[in-house]
């Protein structure tokens, strides 16, 4: 816990490519809704990566980043704040790093829709 606490206390000034997330909406909505978002970035930047456009996808894993980041600091409970820093970690090394974790597209495909299954479901 204290890696997140660190990192809650890091760097306030920044400046949010979603405003109206960060400025709140992003904790009213629901676990589910928080990590199919996150997902819906991820498969963004995966999609400009395949099409051979690394701007693109930097940015979209970017944008990814912001979210899980707005995740962490909504998050309460022990377990969902692990699972998130530690996907955050996973993101890092597979766009940005040497990819060590051995991640591959379909694993976050995989990953992510079953978050977005369950989000669309219980709307």
């Amino acid at each position: 816990m204290k890696i997140i606490e660190d990192y809650r206390k890091k760097d306030k000034k920044v400046n949010y490519q979603h405003k109206d997330l960060a400025a709140g909406r992003w904790s009213k909505l629901s676990f589910l809704e928080q990590m199919a978002n996150i997902g819906s970035e991820v498969e963004r930047a995966l999609n400009w990566r395949a099409r051979k456009n690394p701007d693109y996808a930097q940015k979209a894993s970017e944008r990814a980043l912001e979210l899980i980041d707005l995740t962490l600091e909504a998050t309460q409970e022990s377990a969902r704040l692990k699972e998130v820093a530690r996907l955050r970690e996973a993101i890092v090394d597979y766009f940005f790093d040497s990819n060590q974790f051995m991640s591959n597209e379909r694993l976050w495909h995989n990953y992510f829709s079953y978050f977005t299954y369950a989000a669309r479901r219980n709307h």
